[in-house]
């Protein structure tokens, strides 16, 4: 089934005071970073922090009565049952989810407390799926395909149309991309009105639904693999989806893991908002030089969502930390008598740097019983900050593991 630019207009009329205007504005320390200039929609402004709810609240809004009653039901990894599961409590409307173990804990909770009824089932996605199937059959229950579903798709392009309005030429939008529906969305939208823009979809190495379907000339499927980007973790990218991005996206680019990880601390502490690693992706192709084409150009960077694991978020601050230099671990040989750990935190505080953490390690330390292994963390400025540290250590006597 197609979707037109007709479609999403009527969807954001639809939609229009339950689902709000994010902004888009321009980021100065994106834009120093990346050499363009970068604007980000901020999608993870939603109320349930995912521009999940465009779709979600559309496809609900074109349910007929009886349906409506019965209720609805979806697999999904977290952003569209939590649009279904707050659009659905708005509008009277029972939603069941069924989500994969993988789906972070943050996504599962929030659901409960929306009213939703959540199963977690699965290794992934397509065992979920089949779990909402059978209760698609067992209970009457409406499916709402989370990226193919056509009304879910239009509802997404609504972003698409804010953006168009909120950055005057505008050059190219960046897209994550999972299953494809909110790409579809925005690249109908997008060259219905101003085909000149240039629509690029990215990917984390790990996922790749759509780089394989283009390869396969249709939607396959993608073994699962461990991913920050957890809401690119479809498997396969949708048929309708597909049909109507194939030949509407100029481009489609993969990042790696750590890029990933590491556009999630730029815009925590750039932008000072706090992002789910498929919403970090476009960040993330720019900062990784897979789009040197943009330089000095205007470019909007939809920023998908917000749902991230406050646990996972921690442990990816503490590897971008250690990515710039700024959190540093050593193991230093010292005398263990009086006044050997202080003479080596006196020779790293003179360098600068800030001890997070120091163990003992004599076990392990060698056959030399006067020596001990001190295990540091240690806070630094930079890696040039780093490795002065190191050499201080050196000319102070302290050989280093």
């Amino acid at each position: 089934m197609a979707v037109s630019l007709a479609d999403i207009r009527a969807a954001h009329r639809r939609i229009a005071g339950g689902v709000i205007v994010t902004p888009c504005p321009e980021s100065i320390p994106l834009s120093e970073i990346t050499g363009a200039r970068i604007f980000c929609k901020l999608d993870n402004f939603q109320r349930t922090g995912s521009f999940k709810e465009r779709g979600a609240r559309n496809a609900l809004l074109r349910l007929p009565a009886a349906q409506r009653r019965r209720g609805v039901v979806a697999a999904s990894a977290g952003n569209h049952a939590l649009g279904l599961a707050y659009h659905g409590k708005l509008l009277g409307i029972p939603v069941t989810v069924v989500m994969p173990d993988y789906a972070p804990l943050i996504k599962i909770t929030t659901c409960e407390k929306l009213g939703a009824r959540v199963l977690v089932r699965g290794a992934d996605f397509a065992a979920a799926r089949a779990e909402a199937d059978a209760l698609t059959a067992a209970e009457g229950l409406t499916y709402i395909h989370g990226f193919d579903d056509p009304h879910i798709i239009a509802g997404q392009g609504t972003l698409a149309l804010e953006v168009l309005r909120q950055v005057p030429d505008l050059d190219a939008i960046v897209c994550p991309v999972g299953g494809g529906g909110l790409l579809a969305g925005v690249a109908v939208a997008v060259k219905a009105l101003r085909p000149r823009i240039e629509v690029i979809g990215v990917e984390s190495e790990a996922t790749g639904n759509f780089t394989a379907a283009l390869r396969a000339g249709r939607p396959v499927r993608v073994a699962r693999r461990a991913t920050l980007a957890d809401g690119l973790a479809t498997l396969t990218v949708g048929t309708n989806a597909f049909a109507l991005a194939r030949e509407r996206t100029d481009a489609v680019v993969r990042v790696p893991e750590a890029a990933i990880a590491l556009a999630i601390l730029r815009m925590l502490e750039l932008e000072k908002t706090v992002v789910e690693g498929a919403a970090a992706a476009p960040l993330a192709a720019m900062m990784a030089g897979r789009l040197p084409h943009l330089a000095g150009k205007r470019v909007a960077l939809v920023v998908c969502g917000g749902n991230i694991d406050p646990a996972i978020l921690s442990r990816v601050i503490e590897k971008g930390l250690v990515h710039d230099g700024r959190l540093t671990r050593f193991t230093a040989v010292i005398s263990d008598r009086p006044g050997g750990l202080a003479e080596l935190c006196r020779v790293i505080a003179a360098a600068g740097a800030s001890i997070k953490d120091i163990a003992h390690d004599r076990a392990f330390s060698g056959p030399d019983v006067s020596a001990v292994h001190a295990v540091c963390t240690v806070e630094t400025r930079d890696r040039g900050h780093v490795a002065a540290l190191r050499r201080a250590l050196r000319r102070a006597g302290f050989p280093l593991r």
